[in-house]
C-alpha cells in the first residue's frame, strides 16, 4: 500500500508579488531579496526531513524557492502541470481598477460553478485541474518516494488542495497562503489528510 506525506509549499516572493502586479504561468520570475530570505527560512526549519524526491513548476521562482535542498543532492524533477493558473491578458499587468474588476468577477464566477471561466488566453481552474492530475500521477506513482517536498504556486495550490481533499474547485479560497507558507498532506493508501494548514511558523525565525 501506497503512503506519502506531501511537503506542498508556494513559492518565495518576487518583486511583482510585492508589488501587486498580475504573475501567472506566462511570467518566469526570480525571487527577490525577500523571497531568499524565505526560502532561508524554510531551509533552516525542514533541512532535517528526509526528503526522497522534490517536485517543482517548470517556473524558476519555485526551484529558487527550494534550491538549497536541491544542493543536498535530493533528486528533484519538474512538472509543468505544477504551473500557476494563466492569466492570460492580464499577464504582468499592474493592479488597476479596471483589472480589479475584472478580476472580482472572474472568483465570483468560480465561486459559483462556473469553472470553464478564463480571461482571454488564460486557463480555467477546470484546465488546470487537468494538468495537475497529471502531475499528482507522477508523484503518486513513485511508492517508494515516501517523504516528498513540491513546491508550486498560490492558486494552483489552492487547486491541488481542493483536489487532494475532495472538495469542489468552488472551494478554492478555503486554503488561504502567503509567499513560502507550507500545506503538509498524508495519504494514508486511500485518502489525502490535510495535517498542516497554512503553516507559516518557519518564517517568524530571524
Amino acid at each position: 500500500m501506497i503512503q506519502k506525506t506531501l511537503y506542498i509549499v508556494r513559492h518565495g516572493q518576487t518583486e511583482l508579488n510585492r508589488l501587486g502586479v498580475v504573475q501567472g504561468r506566462g511570467m518566469d520570475t526570480d525571487l527577490n531579496d525577500e523571497g531568499r530570505k524565505q526560502a532561508s527560512q524554510f531551509y533552516e526549519a525542514y533541512k532535517t526531513i528526509p526528503f526522497d524526491k522534490i517536485y517543482i513548476s517548470a517556473l524558476k521562482r519555485t526551484q529558487q524557492s527550494i534550491q538549497p535542498f536541491i544542493d543536498l543532492g535530493i533528486p528533484y524533477q519538474k512538472l509543468s502541470g505544477l504551473d500557476e493558473l494563466a492569466w492570460g491578458i492580464h499577464e504582468g499587468q499592474p493592479a488597476t481598477v479596471q483589472n480589479k474588476a475584472a478580476f472580482l468577477q472572474i472568483m465570483r464566477d468560480w465561486l459559483d460553478g462556473r469553472l470553464d471561466s478564463k480571461f482571454e488566453g488564460g486557463e480555467s481552474p477546470n484546465e488546470v485541474e487537468i494538468r495537475e492530475r497529471e502531475a499528482l500521477d507522477v508523484i503518486m506513482g513513485h511508492p517508494e518516494e515516501k517523504t516528498v517536498l513540491i513546491c508550486m504556486h498560490g492558486r494552483a495550490m489552492r487547486l491541488l488542495l481542493c483536489i487532494l481533499s475532495g472538495k469542489s474547485l468552488t472551494e478554492m479560497d478555503t486554503f488561504p497562503h502567503q509567499n513560502l507558507v507550507l500545506y503538509k498532506v498524508i495519504y494514508d493508501g486511500e485518502k489525502f489528510e490535510i495535517v498542516d494548514f497554512n503553516n507559516s511558523e518557519h518564517l517568524k525565525q530571524s
